[in-house]
């Protein structure tokens, strides 16, 4: 049974920097299509970024390209998000999600099975 568990949010200043982990267990890493989400208060659920199996990403987010990295380490069965210049916009619960039945990356929620709890990400001066 996957299990997915998302760390490395908090509060941050405008152009500060965090990065998500989300560790798997219970399955081998390499099978899964991983991808970072993101919800605003009163907003719906968006794809972020994606990473396949061979490694290869996509991010879906325009105004995240240049300053969010999606990666992998299967070794260590974890998935990162590395966010760099954040901004107020940038605010939202982030969540990792998993698929081991597409092989193509997916912005979209209703493609995974799997998710984790979520981190909350504040960009706040």
């Amino acid at each position: 049974q996957l299990q997915l568990v998302e760390s490395g949010g908090g509060l941050v200043q405008p152009g500060g920097s965090l990065r998500l982990s989300c560790v798997a267990s219970g399955v081998t890493l390499e099978l899964y299509v991983i991808a970072w989400f993101r919800q605003a208060p009163g907003k719906e659920r968006e794809g972020v970024s994606c990473i396949r199996a061979s490694g290869a990403s996509t991010n879906y987010v325009d105004s995240t390209e240049g300053r969010f990295t999606i990666s992998r380490d299967n070794a260590k069965r974890t998935v990162y998000l590395q966010m760099n210049s954040l901004k107020p916009e940038d605010t939202g619960v982030y969540y990792c999600a998993a698929e081991s039945s597409i092989y193509y990356c997916s912005q979209y929620p209703a493609d995974f099975r799997s998710w984790g709890q979520g981190t909350q990400v504040t960009v706040s001066s």
